[in-house]
Formats: structure tokens, sequence, C-alpha cells
């Protein structure tokens, strides 16, 4: 980009000192369109979005018995290492197809308490340039990889116009606990095409959860973008296949009696009482040697009769841990939240595959 161009249309638009008075700099991002034909989608990248989509729906509608696994890094830092796993994880799969529908974590945005790296998108260079157009790029090129093999990708939807330069690769997303109170990410997900899980507050409620199901499934009207990247008015017609996401708070949700809570409350409200739990974050008191107690747990209660979970997530990596941004990065480690390593991923897949029907 040119920067005296940047720095004109800057200038121009704090003339009067009235606005965009702590703005550095703007710079314009590339339409979404213009970067759906550098990067488009394959045929068969496609097809693996609609058939997957499908699939989860009917999971949870009850229309489908299997288990949703959604698992991967707590977030991509690095293509080369994202694409290892995900040829890792298509063999799974694969091979527990007929039990398990497996889904790729491919999260590229992560939402800070204060500050600290933002994720790919914001910052594919982990060196606080910010470059988002590149960010873009990388994100919408990898995902359109891992769609290619046929493995289907989740996602969490943090920033409201990032959709439309990659919402046609994830097959299901999620929102974080910190955003799902925001009427901004109801708004959003109200429109979005794949299914999307709410996670519960912070604190453990699920009331924020609750109320943006109910806000997410109906219609609403607000502005975003478009696929020129022109500023315009949305209206939806409401997400059907908004959910909730158990994932602990100031104590773990996973167990038995807070899952009956749940689906009990759920039920009241006359919702969807088909739930997803992460086995990470605070069900896991942000232990990650802690999260295969929580997955096995979690399949024991699935195998003693509680269909209403029909939905696990994992944070798993190459290599166990997480390591800090500071150093020279290990291929295949987190820079984020710790996760578990492949070995102890391929075991738990393979320990729900033998104890379900």
């Amino acid at each position: 980009m040119n920067n005296s161009h940047t720095k004109t249309r800057l200038d121009s638009l704090t003339s009067t000192g009235l606005e965009n008075t702590n703005i550095e700099r703007l710079d314009l991002l590339i339409e979404p369109a213009k970067i759906k034909a550098e990067i488009p989608a394959t045929h068969s990248a496609t097809q693996t979005v609609i058939s997957s989509r499908a699939i989860i729906q009917n999971i949870l509608t009850g229309k489908d018995n299997r288990l949703l696994i959604i698992c991967g890094p707590c977030s991509i830092h690095d293509s080369e290492s994202a694409k290892e796993y995900a040829r890792k994880l298509k063999k799974l799969h694969d091979i527990h197809s007929d039990k398990l529908f497996i889904v790729m974590r491919v999260y590229f945005e992560k939402p800070r308490t204060h500050i600290g790296w933002k994720g790919l998108i914001n910052d594919p260079h982990i060196d606080g340039t910010n470059d988002i157009n590149t960010g873009l790029r990388t994100a919408r090129s990898l995902l359109a990889w891992i769609n290619n093999i046929g493995l289907p990708c989740a996602s969490e939807t943090l920033d409201p116009i990032t959709p439309q330069y990659i919402g046609d690769l994830i097959s299901w997303a999620a929102i974080g606990a910190r955003t799902t109170e925001s009427q901004t990410h109801r708004e959003m997900v109200s429109g979005l095409s794949m299914p999307v899980g709410f996670k519960n507050g912070t604190d453990g409620g699920l009331d924020v959860a609750i109320n943006a199901m109910i806000s997410a499934q109906s219609p609403h009207s607000f502005i975003g973008i478009d696929n020129n990247g022109k500023t315009a008015l949305l209206r939806t017609k409401g997400n059907p296949y908004s959910h909730i996401i158990l994932r602990g708070g100031e104590k773990p949700n996973y167990d038995s009696q807070s899952v009956f809570d749940c689906i009990e409350q759920l039920k009241r409200k006359k919702l969807t009482n088909n739930i997803i739990v992460d086995c990470s974050h605070g069900n896991s008191n942000k232990d990650y040697t802690r999260q295969p107690l929580v997955f096995k747990d979690l399949v024991q209660q699935r195998v003693a009769g509680n269909s209403n979970i029909i939905g696990l997530m994992l944070e798993s990596h190459l290599i166990e841990g997480s390591q800090s941004m500071s150093e020279p990065l290990i291929y295949g480690k987190s820079i984020t939240d710790a996760c578990i390593n492949w070995q102890t991923t391929e075991e738990l897949l393979h320990y729900c595959d033998q104890w379900l029907k």
C-alpha cells in the first residue's frame, strides 16, 4: 500500500480535530470478493463444507447419533504445522467415521482480557505489524487446503467482519465466553450460515449463553459489509442451529449434575437441549494435563445414556504444552493455551470409539 496515500486519507479525516484524534494510521483492507477470487474454494472443499454443515446440524437435532469431536490447536500460528496436524487428524476422521464426526479446530482470532497476540489474522508475522491483509490470505489459504483434503474446519468468530472473508470455509463456529454477552456477536450469529455454539460466561453462569441462543435464533438488522467491502445493512433470518457449550468457569461444569442442570434450564426455555462440552479452559482448571480426565468422564456419561452430550472439544497440537513467543519457536507447539500432544489425542479418540456403541 502507498503509505503517503494512507496518510493523506487520515489527514483529511482529522482536519477538523473532532474525530479520529487517536487514530495513528489508516490502512485499506482487500475486499472479500477479491480475496475469494485470489484463493477460491475448490469443488472438493465446497463439498466438504456443505456435507459437514448438514451432518453437524443432524447431530445437533438428534438425527445423527455420532459424537461430534472438535479438536486442534488452541490457535493457529504456523500453516505448516497446522497442515501436518490436519493430515494426521484426517486419518482419524476416516477411521472413526462410524461413531465420531471429527472437525479440526482452526482458530485464527484470540480474544484478550488485557493485551497480547491477537491471532494469525490480526498479526500473522507475530511481530506487532498487524498485517491483516496477509493474515486474511494466510487464513483463507489454510482453510481451503484443509477442506480440500476432506477435513471440516471449526473456528471462533471474534471480529464481525472476518466471516465475509472465510465464512464459506467453516463448518462450525464458536462464540467465546468473553463475547457471548455481546449484542454485536449475537446479531452476527443470527446471519451466519453454519451452526454456532455459545460458551457459558467466564464465571460459569449459563444465562448469558441461553440469552444469546434466544437472540441468535431471531431475525436482526445491523450494519456490516457486503462481499465488495461496502458498508451495508444486513437483515438476517436467525440461526436455528445456535447451541450451548459448557466450558466451566469459577469451577468446572462438566460433571453429570452440572450437565443435567444445563439440560433442564434449556428445556424450560424450550431451546435445543443438546450440548457440547469443552474439555479445556475452566473445565480443566486451565491445566492441559487434565483434559483426558474430563474427556473420559464425559464419554462415560454418554455411554451411561446421556445422549444430550452431542459433542466434545479438545485443545491439541503436535507437541504438548505451550511456549513463549519471545523464544525461537518450537515447531508444532502452541504459543497460546497449552495443549495435549498428538499421541494423547490419538489415544483419546480411540478410547472414545471403543466405548461408544
